[in-house]
């Protein structure tokens, strides 16, 4: 298969191809005769621009945590398929979702860097149209009904403009939900709610009181590389011994086990957890007390299609958003979180920071080779690689439910036949 599939695949695709369910034929079977998705699914611009629609505009994206709003008037401003939205909670606390246009003359309202607005009111730039956090219009100015002080409403008077109702005006909504700490939107109305992406992971983190947990820390990477690949380093653990000398240290490679279910995601988890090295590791704080034996000394791994690691501790989480800029640049970013019962600990800022340095020293050796790879794919003569059996096999469903969605088919990946299968056994996944 391999020597026809070099024959027959061309190097360079086209934008019709893309949505071809036999553009993929050499990534569909079983992982064990599996080839890799084409490059130009990292490279192209046209397949960016679909996947962009395809998968972006109709799926369950996260954009930020419950953490981020805790006060009235706290926003989220966050770019999703091409479009600004505005996340919020309204005065009863209810999640509310708004793309980022005013509905008078299309002006963008928010900046993509603001978090608050005052008096609770998202106010227009250009010419101070408000609107609450449910999205209703209350102030229009130059119409009747205006916040415009009453000695200057005269210069404004717009007494003359015929069936102008505020109530016509509100903003445009957006789809959007919560599990755990995580906050998604979808831009499709028809979407099917956001539980049936999620499979049975509200199921597998019942124990976890994620909701509880909130973010500590921040940091940012712009990395020159597709959004994918940083997806599918993070879901496979072949490459560990190479690029993470420290990192196997505290997450030994016979520790590792395919960890999922049916859901829109890959799983992987690590138990037990291993004692910090010289370097670093993922002890320091003390681990949630209400967790089960099983959870205390596992840590868990999620790759949430379409761009969300989700790494649970027993306490601490580190996210990172896998943000597309373009098909050739990611903006991640990383936010570890603790739960509630880390408040108060002694020693707990320094357990924190211990914790961010060890992720960030394993981030920065795969921003490096992440970067490498998105080099090699714009190489003429390679149009794909042999998956790895057994190690690879995350990587796997990851690139069907990218070609799913690419050739308009809508289905949820079942669970592996065997609970807790081991990655790695002597050494060589035999």
């Amino acid at each position: 298969m391999t020597k026809n599939y070099h024959q027959l695949y061309p190097r360079r695709l086209t934008a019709v191809d893309y949505t071809n369910e036999e553009t993929y034929r050499y990534t569909r079977p079983h992982v064990s005769a599996a080839m890799t998705i084409h490059p130009d699914a990292f490279t192209s611009t046209e397949f960016y621009a679909i996947e962009q629609e395809r998968i972006f505009a109709n799926s369950w994206i996260a954009v930020g945590c419950l953490s981020d709003l805790q006060k009235l008037g706290d926003v989220i401003v966050a770019d999703v398929a091409g479009q600004s939205i505005i996340v919020t909670r309204n005065k009863e606390g209810q999640l509310r979702a708004f793309y980022n246009v005013c509905r008078h003359r299309g002006a963008k309202m928010l900046d993509h860097d603001c978090t608050h607005v005052r008096s609770a009111r998202i106010r227009c730039p250009y010419h101070s149209w408000a609107f609450d956090l449910d999205g209703n219009c209350i102030g229009t100015p130059l119409f009747e009904g205006s916040d415009i002080p009453e000695d200057q409403r005269g210069i404004f008077d717009m007494g003359g403009v015929d069936a102008f109702d505020r109530a016509d005006y509100g903003l445009f909504n957006v789809r959007v939900e919560s599990w755990g700490f995580l906050i998604f939107v979808n831009l499709n109305p028809d979407a099917a709610p956001l539980v049936q992406q999620l499979g049975d992971l509200p199921q597998r983190f019942a124990g976890y009181r994620l909701e509880e947990w909130v973010v500590a820390r921040e940091k940012i990477y712009d990395m020159q590389c597709n959004y994918k690949l940083v997806g599918e380093n993070f879901m496979e653990y072949y490459h560990l011994p190479w690029v993470h000398p420290e990192l196997i240290k505290v997450s030994r490679m016979e520790d590792h086990y395919r960890w999922q279910g049916p859901g829109m995601y890959t799983g992987m988890t690590t138990t037990p957890i291993s004692q910090n090295s010289d370097s670093g590791g993922w002890l320091g704080l003390p681990p949630l007390s209400t967790l089960s034996e099983v959870n205390r000394i596992a840590a868990r791994f999620i790759w949430l299609f379409p761009n969300i690691a989700i790494n649970v501790m027993p306490n601490h989480c580190f996210i990172m958003m896998a943000n597309p800029a373009g098909p050739n640049r990611t903006i991640e970013r990383c936010r570890l979180l603790v739960h509630p019962e880390s408040e108060g600990n002694e020693g707990r800022e320094a357990a924190i920071d211990d914790l961010l340095h060890f992720w960030d020293l394993v981030n920065i050796q795969d921003v490096d080779i992440v970067e490498r790879v998105q080099a090699g794919l714009t190489m003429r003569p390679y149009v794909g690689g042999r998956m790895c059996y057994h190690f690879e096999e995350p990587l796997h469903r990851y690139q069907n439910m990218v070609i799913d969605k690419m050739v308009g088919i809508d289905r949820i990946p079942p669970g592996d036949a065997k609970e807790s299968v081991p990655m790695f056994v002597n050494g060589n996944g035999d």
